[in-house]
């Protein structure tokens, strides 16, 4: 069990709730067209500092993207929200 600490736990892991999460997605829409792009998700895997990003950003948006446009909106945050805690080192808590 992690202890949590400020905005981290001492796992490394950043700490946040769904929609701190979706807050912090926001500041990588660039274009603020209410969705996040390959390229954005790639700018918040590096601001999260992991490794890999255009290969973890492209498997995260594939992962997620259910209607296949290639980008992540509102109904499909959920679910990079899991692909989050398993690849961007991040944990949501489910309150």
């Amino acid at each position: 069990m992690a202890i949590k600490t400020r905005s981290y736990c001492v796992d490394g892991k950043r700490v946040m709730t769904i929609d701190e999460f979706k807050r912090w997605l926001k500041k990588f829409d660039e274009d603020k067209d209410g969705k996040i792009s390959r390229d954005e998700l790639a700018d918040a895997v590096r601001a999260s500092g992991g490794w890999f990003a255009r290969r973890k950003s492209k498997y995260g948006i594939r992962s997620v993207d259910d209607n296949g446009n290639g980008l992540v909106d509102d109904n499909e945050i959920k679910k990079l929200a899991d692909f989050a805690e398993k690849h961007l080192n991040v944990r949501i808590l489910h309150l």
